[in-house]
């Protein structure tokens, strides 16, 4: 298969602290990967780094979209980014939100596209609402239709499930297995191993800066993949 992102030798320095320094990861067109690690092992790095909002202080990194995105700005415009913050404006509407964000990606459709984007998520009848009014729950889902509004190829989540409610698990989970099923990208930091395990094809840890495992889920059961995961991050 062809090999989308190939990361070399990737380094992160923050002074004397490294958030990676030397990872190690090549990723081939329709993989589903679960980014599992203790908090400040550098998955929240990593993904800045492959969505190009922060840049490596060492190694390479090289992208190669294969369709599956409508902007015109080549690799980024490939890409969907889910981070923490929804990255959504509480004083606009959410239709608001999407058309001004859709102006942003140059994606192309009217009010009626970006309504149906809306309703997709869950947020029928909401879309003249100002955001600042939705529980934590309707803004990340109204995030999730922001970061997927341009039908990237390559989708990049960063703990997607926190703070959501059933009804925004339930279409995440949906959306993920169906861009898997059409050949996507996915790569996800997770800390529920259970639900990591279940939604990826592939599973990598992180632990200090290293892919300190990186294996296909068909060679691991979950409970051998859990007792992996505890050896490597009760280490000191």
């Amino acid at each position: 298969m062809t090999n989308i992102i190939e990361v070399s030798r990737l380094a992160k320095h923050y002074g004397r602290n490294s958030a990676l320094r030397d990872l190690n990861l090549t990723v081939t067109a329709g993989e589903s990967i679960a980014l599992f690690g203790r908090n400040g092992a550098g998955k929240t790095t990593f993904l800045k780094i492959l969505a190009g909002l922060s840049r490596p202080s060492s190694g390479s990194l090289s992208i190669h979209p294969a369709g599956g995105g409508t902007s015109r700005y080549g690799a980024r415009g490939a890409m969907g980014y889910l981070s923490h913050n929804t990255s959504l404006y509480p004083d606009l509407t959410a239709l608001e939100n999407l058309r001004f964000y859709a102006h942003l990606m140059d994606v192309p459709g009217d009010d009626r596209f970006l309504v149906q984007r809306i309703e997709d998520v869950g947020l029928a009848g909401r879309e003249l609402e100002p955001v600042r009014n939705y529980s934590r729950g309707m803004q990340q889902r109204l995030a999730f239709a922001r970061a997927f509004l341009h039908n990237p190829g390559i989708l990049l989540l960063d703990e997607p499930f926190t703070g959501l409610d059933q009804a925004g698990s339930d279409f995440l989970q949906r959306y993920l297995l169906k861009a898997r099923a059409d050949g996507k990208i996915c790569i996800m930091a997770i800390h529920d191993t259970g639900l990591g395990y279940e939604m990826a094809g592939r599973l990598v840890v992180i632990e200090k800066g290293v892919a300190a495992l990186d294996v296909p889920k068909a060679s691991i059961s979950h409970v051998a993949f859990q007792e992996e995961y505890k050896n490597i991050t009760k280490k000191p």
